[in-house]
């Protein structure tokens, strides 16, 4: 102890008021620092629990976490402030010198950060959305401070800065409801009876349990087109489901293609008929290759 106590009490600094920082003090602020971590992410974890356990939505859930941690993580510093005898106006000149400095040389990390706070008050990308952007889907996983983890429907993970979802276009499938309309187009051959062809996409879409009935299905003969008779079927899907849309057009397709095979109707593929224009007939012959035993 004799060793320890003037190490302990070794001064450090000493500010214009006459405050004393030993080093004690850091040693002591290292503590708090790392006791209020450890806090605050035990705190995170209590309320995450009691929270999954009522009505509240996750992406409401993640906001409240992430005000408490600043919270707390606030009130800390103030608690450290006090026990060093330091006032909070002592910071003033520094406070504006290093949001001159993170002004110029942190743009794009503050940008992001603010960035984040906006998505998690206004919520128009909230976690388990399902989002459209630059040519890719996936769902949203969790939005940061600083950034949005989404899972790309190929499986990959994707970090996308904050201040990118704000900046540019995004199409959020599910931000007011799950509920979206699809659509899927086939073209049977010419001489199909067409009340039969529409009778088969009835039945194919009606089997499939994550098609909506309300909104009802509709069947639209298209078009007259070069090689075939064009249906399109529009219908309604819930996407805050497991199977995603890609899978269930999928499903609907494979269906489609058994209804109207049960049918006998083809489905039609293109065709070219070939005029050959000469002077004089042409002469076709047939020839076998297999040889003569």
């Amino acid at each position: 102890m004799e060793t320890i106590y003037p190490i302990w009490n070794f001064t450090l600094i000493t500010t214009k008021g006459g405050t004393v920082i030993s080093v004690g003090d850091v040693a002591l602020v290292l503590v708090l620092i790392l006791l209020g971590y450890g806090i605050s992410r035990l705190a995170e974890s209590i309320l995450a629990k009691r929270l999954a356990r009522t009505r509240i939505k996750p992406d409401s859930v993640h906001v409240i976490k992430r005000i408490l941690f600043y919270s707390i993580f606030i009130l800390l510093a103030m608690t450290i402030l006090g026990l060093l005898g330091i006032p909070i106006t002592a910071f003033a000149f520094a406070t504006g010198a290093i949001a001159i400095g993170l002004g110029f040389g942190a743009q794009n990390i503050i940008n992001n950060f603010i960035s984040g706070w906006i998505l998690m008050a206004e919520r128009p990308i909230r976690v388990d959305d399902f989002i459209e952007m630059d040519n890719w889907m996936g769902f949203v996983k969790r939005v940061g401070t600083r950034s949005t983890l989404i899972h790309r429907t190929d499986g990959v993970h994707v970090l996308v800065p904050n201040s990118k979802l704000l900046e540019n276009t995004v199409v959020n499938w599910t931000l007011m409801d799950g509920v979206i309309r699809n659509s899927i187009r086939v073209g049977v051959a010419y001489g199909s009876d067409v009340e039969a062809t529409i009778d088969g996409l009835r039945s194919a879409i009606n089997s499939n349990e994550n098609v909506l009935k309300d909104p009802e299905p509709q069947y639209v003969f298209e078009d007259f087109a070069d090689s075939a008779l064009i249906f399109e079927i529009l219908f309604w899907a819930d996407m805050n489901k497991e199977r995603p849309l890609r899978l269930i057009r999928s499903d609907l397709r494979m269906a489609i293609t058994k209804e109207l095979d049960q049918r006998d109707i083809t489905i039609a593929f293109p065709q070219r008929d070939i005029h050959l224009h000469a002077g004089k007939p042409l002469s076709v012959t047939l020839q076998s290759n297999e040889s003569n035993e």
